[in-house]
């Protein structure tokens, strides 16, 4: 276990939320302790820890296709009720089409009839659309959509995005589509599904990462795979299609991707325990602050034994913990695009005493704000730090020359 994960750790990103004494939880284990029981007693005892904007790299296993597309919903819908959405200040949400989301898209329509979520304060964008074939087509993600969620919800028309692969200047289209995520401040959280080669949307192997919504002449393999929505006939399947870009996807503020079936498991083993790498785009995550990858059991067959019992162990911790992830929100400015801003880094925890209020501003700048409520009990982030060394850190552990001019005398002296 990497020594950050230990509470004593200074490099540790949480802010602990004391329920009674502060000086009740100050007592940590050291370093060299191999046993967080201690930690986890007092924690669940006393506090409850909520971890501010850190990074982390979730591996959620559940075990089918039904239990994962569940999670992954369940998920979607608190975040859209925490963030409390309004009419000039909507809940921006990406989305992607294929076999993958359907059970999570039904899920949600569930839900709504349920009166659970509403969806009247939320716009969406999706990921992606053929070139050359109507919105009425019957395989056009048009079609897929307005058929599988949009006509179930109580969603605005006007509220929904996606892009027009019969647009007369394709290129403007997707320009167009780029200044439209930023009038709306960026995607709050963006769904996705995966290829077998590990693709994202249409960025099939050797996309730049750094690549913007654009035109995209489809790879064989796809055009293949595709086939099947097309009578078999791979003829009848568009050769080209309008995406969304590697790097629009790593602008949003989360990035949720829902990988089934043991014919995704070699892209999520690439992804998860090797470097990032163009020719495998979900790799790319490896790059966001806040990716989450919710697996089925068949998905995790490429995955090192260790591997997965590691980010069971963790889900298994923080859960016990009581832990929640609270991420930036935006706050709208008018009607230009919303401020990206950062979060102070915690060096060591910070215990404060409860507050009648239900949100508060905890370092950050005006425009951001993290709203302290409770989430639901299985939606839980892992503990699982940046490996980047932070530059602040290195600073506090560098000594400054009057100190190695004091250390040289001593050795000399002695």
């Amino acid at each position: 276990m990497p020594s950050n994960l230990f509470p004593g750790s200074r490099r540790r990103r949480v802010l602990l939320l004391s329920s009674r004494s502060p000086s009740a939880s100050r007592k940590h284990p050291s370093h060299a302790s191999n046993s967080l029981r201690p930690y986890n007693t007092t924690l669940l005892s006393h506090h409850r820890a909520t971890f501010v904007h850190a990074a982390t790299m979730r591996l959620i296993i559940r075990d089918d296709a039904g239990a994962a597309s569940t999670y992954v919903a369940n998920y979607i819908a608190d975040r859209i009720r925490v963030f409390n959405p309004t009419p000039e200040n909507p809940f921006v949400l990406g989305l992607p089409t294929g076999s993958s989301p359907q059970g999570v898209y039904k899920i949600l329509v569930q839900k709504f009839k349920a009166g659970e979520i509403s969806f009247e304060n939320v716009v969406t964008f999706n990921m992606d659309e053929y070139v050359g074939i109507p919105r009425d087509h019957p395989e056009s993600y048009h079609s897929f959509m307005w058929k599988h969620f949009f006509s179930h919800v109580n969603i605005h028309p006007s509220n929904v995005h996606i892009l027009n692969g019969n647009a007369p200047n394709l290129e403007a289209e997707c320009v167009a589509y780029e200044d439209a995520i930023k009038r709306h401040g960026g995607i709050d959280l963006f769904l996705a599904g995966i290829g077998e080669d590990g693709h994202i949307a249409f960025n099939e192997p050797g996309s730049s990462l750094a690549s913007r919504t654009r035109v995209k002449t489809l790879a064989y393999d796809t055009i293949l795979a595709n086939s099947r929505f097309f009578d078999g006939d791979i003829d009848k399947v568009p050769r080209m299609a309008l995406t969304v870009g590697v790097q629009t996807v790593l602008e949003a503020r989360e990035v949720v991707v829902i990988i089934l079936g043991q014919r995704k498991a070699l892209a999520l083993q690439r992804c998860i325990e090797q470097g990032v790498n163009h020719m495998w785009t979900l790799s790319s995550l490896q790059l966001h602050p806040h990716p989450m990858i919710v697996v089925d059991e068949d998905a995790t067959l490429e995955l090192q034994v260790k591997t997965v019992k590691y980010f069971k162990s963790i889900e298994k911790v923080a859960r016990e913990a009581g832990f929640e992830q609270i991420l930036p929100s935006k706050v709208r400015t008018g009607n230009g695009p919303v401020p990206r801003t950062t979060v102070d880094e915690v060096a060591s925890p910070t215990i404060l005493a409860p507050q009648p209020t239900t949100s508060r501003l905890l370092r950050a700048t005006p425009a951001t704000e993290y709203p302290v409520r409770s989430v639901s009990p299985e939606l839980i982030p892992d503990r699982m730090a940046s490996r980047i060394p932070e530059p602040s850190l290195s600073k506090r552990l560098t000594p400054n020359p009057e100190q190695q001019a004091a250390h040289q005398h001593n050795a000399v002296s002695a």
